[in-house]
């Protein structure tokens, strides 16, 4: 590996003519010779397999466009000072967007006029900020640790929302849209590190029966899981992120099932990014897909998805939408054809997302510009979805072409305006937070 640029000294290159010992190597030669070019019947795969095939199918007519689409996006910024001990600190910006599908479909998609958008942001954007110390900064008297703790639980209480971000937590957490009344999902100790098995039924607080230390509902969540006592790293500010998302987006659906559950029918939830809460996060997986499977068994559908812009599944989709035949088509790809054409990974025990995922991936041709990575929820899990399982996937593809943003690549409309109200850039945000924070 070259040595990388510093301050001083430039990076090292690497040498021009280098190539020639591998042109020239019998090994190499000898195994390019082997290499063959995959046939028409098996291009792709280069096994026949027609599990292994992409199998597109046009959208499923029928489809009502859906009116009332909400958007969720947040930002992640880390200031740091000058000096010695560095200080970091990370501001998180998240914000719900809510717009009119028919305005949307209004808008020029590639130049929309500046007053357009403004009278469709007008009161219809709500945003949450926070701050946390990462490292060499802390809450008077209060450990790095705690401190942190303390933050994420009073941000979830944010008054400035209301503290709906907590009561959708303990709607979340305590399935409160049934008639169960379980505990919190069980977790361990942020200071003792014993497993506790649950807070009592609505509770935000309370006492670890092994340590008597005062615990929070947030704690559930396992932030502290990632955290030293004196200091934080950034993942910690991002997954601060990703669940304030993800609880922006529910506090949406939560407002209308406690006001008039049948006006769900008619609203899109759109996250930017997967449907997905990995490792210690992913507590609220299982009772969010409760939440989905209670609503179809009452005859209400929660029409909702995220969309990727980045990783191994939009680089898969860019590189087979190009034989695909012209839009709309869909695409739900099985477990086998995940780990071996996506993942090139081997078939698990466990099955691909069992843990961590309350939405399965769809790709999306709308047409030869713009292709989509969705995940959708289809309540209880399954490995190889069909189309058909996917919740209210008919009225979903129905709306997507209203949607679209000639902006950017393979861009939709509500994620673009609310990324424009959550982003904090890096030039001139930054420098200005830094100059806020004093560092």
């Amino acid at each position: 590996m070259p040595y990388r640029p510093g301050s001083r000294l430039p990076g090292e290159r690497a040498g021009k003519l280098n190539h020639l010992d591998v042109l020239h190597s019998p090994l190499v030669n000898a195994l390019v010779r082997q290499f063959e070019t995959p046939n028409s019947e098996q291009e792709g795969t280069g096994d026949g397999d027609d599990e292994l095939e992409p199998k597109w199918t046009p959208f499923p007519e029928g489809g009502e466009p859906l009116r009332l689409v909400f958007a969720v996006d947040g930002s992640l910024q880390v200031v740091g000072s000058e000096g010695f001990p560095t200080r970091e600190l990370a501001f998180v910006k998240t914000a719900l967007l809510r717009v009119d599908a028919v305005a949307v479909e209004r808008l020029d998609p590639f130049a929309p006029h500046p007053m357009r958008l403004k009278d469709i942001l007008s009161e219809a954007a709500l945003y949450h900020a926070t701050a946390f110390p990462l490292r060499n900064l802390s809450l008077p008297g209060e450990s790095n640790y705690n401190a942190i703790r303390k933050i994420i639980f009073e941000s979830i209480k944010d008054e400035s929302l209301h503290g709906e971000p907590m009561s959708t937590l303990k709607w979340l957490a305590y399935e409160k849209w049934s008639s169960r009344r379980p505990l919190s999902p069980g977790f361990q100790c942020p200071i003792c590190e014993e497993e506790i098995e649950g807070l009592p039924y609505d509770a935000e607080e309370g006492e670890c029966p092994h340590c008597a230390s005062h615990v929070y509902l947030s704690d559930m969540l396992g932030f502290h899981l990632e955290m030293g006592e004196d200091s934080a790293p950034q993942s910690v500010a991002s997954s601060y992120m990703l669940i304030h998302e993800t609880l922006l987006l529910f506090t949406g659906i939560k407002h209308y099932w406690e006001s008039n559950p049948r006006l769900l029918n008619r609203c899109l939830f759109v996250k930017d990014g997967p449907l997905t809460l990995r490792s210690q996060y992913s507590k609220l997986v299982i009772p969010i897909r409760r939440l989905f499977q209670d609503a179809l068994a009452r005859g209400i559908t929660i029409h909702m998805f995220g969309q990727e812009k980045s990783g191994a599944f939009v680089e898969h989709l860019a590189s087979i939408q190009r034989f695909a035949p012209s839009g709309p088509i869909v695409f739900a790809p099985s477990e086998k054809y995940i780990r071996t054409n996506v993942q090139s990974a081997p078939l698990r025990k466990e099955p691909y997302g069992l843990r961590t995922n309350y939405g399965s991936k769809l790709f999306v041709k709308l047409d030869d510009y713009h292709h989509l990575v969705l995940s959708t929820p289809i309540g209880e899990y399954d490995a190889n979805p069909t189309l058909q399982q996917y919740i209210g996937i008919t009225n979903i593809l129905a709306t997507l072409p209203q949607l679209v943003s000639h902006r950017h690549e393979c861009a939709l409309v509500p994620i673009v305006l609310a990324n424009g109200v959550a982003s904090l850039s890096t030039y001139p945000s930054a420098q200005i937070l830094r100059l806020f924070a004093g560092l």
